[in-house]
């Protein structure tokens, strides 16, 4: 009878200790960082994560307020990736978080778990859960807009093409001078051929620099619209309209991100046949008109438009298609500054020259701009790779 029970006992407890996955086979797959996170479609109410691990996985993120209490006080929030009411499985991950208080600061971690399906087996397998882990690793901190905020402060970039050791000279110092955000004002990569070029050519930096602090808007160049790595731009840059095109609203301002679109005619040869570029502008100004017309943007003292390839009377077709198309309505729009690129050089137009009624500040491929918006109006300044201030503006109200 003993000899019985102890047989018993032996094989519950060899049966208690078989599980799918050994401790230290689920260490091994355990899901973790490639690039990221980095913060997207921040707005009053809500943001985005977005970052890439090296295995396939599920993904969440958990927020708690910007107190004094330890991140593991109690269970806080978790908001999961998701998609037609599923958790996707797979190695980019974007969560979206809403429902927050604007001009408020919170704290939040990103977590992943690693899903493995076996070849042959319709299982599915998951590892230990890993993320940045607030007991080691302060919490990183996002701040929501804030329409009511007396001023705003912003830096503008473009015109990089994948000169990952410009744009860190160039960005280096966007937590330590507190910005509100970041744009990238197009042809930050010559094309878009891959994830590990766009890694390679500026992401990674961008998000080692600020992008989990600071959000950064990047808006397409003519380049972006190239190579075939182009079609999953908003995969990596989601944005508050589903479009390349949107509005940003944060203090005083009124900031309409545009697409330019390509430079030459849809059916020149070097686009395969593949490009929609006037039909995409098309869109895009029916959607502007209604756009300006918004309280969203009638509401704010400053109004300034961002946009690559800087209008002109004369030029290529795709210049020529943002005068027909996108001045006219830019004109009757109240803008105070438009900022544009492209040309690789830095320029500035009082506007009559291009057909606009507002200035045209056209920023180099090697240079940033600061600005400091308030209800009076902007400033800012010209700074080249090694910091050095090469010119000030002041576009307030006189």
């Amino acid at each position: 009878m003993k000899k019985k029970l102890w047989f018993l006992v032996g094989a519950v407890a060899a049966l208690w200790s078989v599980t799918p996955l050994q401790a230290q086979e689920k260490e091994q797959l355990s899901a973790k960082i490639v690039v990221g996170p980095y913060l997207q479609a921040v707005t009053e109410d809500g943001f985005t994560v977005v970052w890439t691990t090296d295995m396939d996985a599920v993904a969440w993120v958990e927020v708690a307020p910007n107190d004094n209490s330890h991140f593991f006080a109690e269970d806080r929030p978790k908001y999961y990736q998701s998609e037609a009411g599923k958790r996707p499985i797979g190695k980019l991950h974007a969560v979206r978080v809403e429902g927050l208080e604007k001009g408020t600061t919170y704290r939040y971690r990103v977590m992943q778990q690693s899903v493995i399906s076996p070849e042959g087996d319709k299982r599915l397998l998951f590892g230990i859960p890993s993320g940045n882990d607030p007991f080691r690793q302060k919490p990183y901190t996002v701040t929501t807009l804030d329409r009511d905020k007396e001023s705003m402060d912003f830096a503008v970039i473009n015109d990089i093409h994948g000169k990952d050791s410009i744009f860190r000279a160039l960005m280096k110092d966007v937590v330590a001078d507190k910005l509100d955000m970041v744009f990238f004002n197009g042809d930050m990569l010559s094309s878009m051929d891959s994830e590990e070029q766009l890694y390679d050519g500026y992401l990674r930096s961008a998000a080692e620099l600020f992008g989990a602090y600071i959000p950064f808007f990047n808006l397409r160049g003519n380049h972006e619209s190239r190579g075939l790595f182009s079609y999953r731009h908003l995969d990596y840059f989601p944005t508050t309209s589903g479009e390349t095109y949107y509005l940003i609203r944060q203090g005083p301002a009124a900031i309409l991100m545009l697409d330019c679109g390509e430079d030459k005619p849809d059916n020149d040869i070097s686009y395969f046949g593949l490009m929609l570029s006037d039909s995409y502008r098309e869109k895009e100004a029916e959607w502007l008109k209604k756009t300006v017309q918004s309280e969203e943007f009638q509401s704010a003292p400053v109004k300034i438009a961002v946009l690559h390839m800087p209008p002109g009377p004369t030029g290529w077709h795709g210049i020529r298609e943002i005068n027909r198309l996108f001045v006219p309505i830019l004109n009757e729009a109240g803008i105070d500054l438009m900022l544009s690129g492209h040309i690789h050089r830095y320029s500035f137009s009082e506007g009559a020259d291009r057909g606009c009624n507002f200035p045209v500040l056209t920023n180099g491929a090697s240079e940033k701009h600061y600005f400091h918006v308030t209800r009076e109006g902007i400033t800012g300044k010209r700074i080249d790779a090694a910091g050095k201030v090469l010119q000030e503006y002041d576009f307030r109200r006189k």
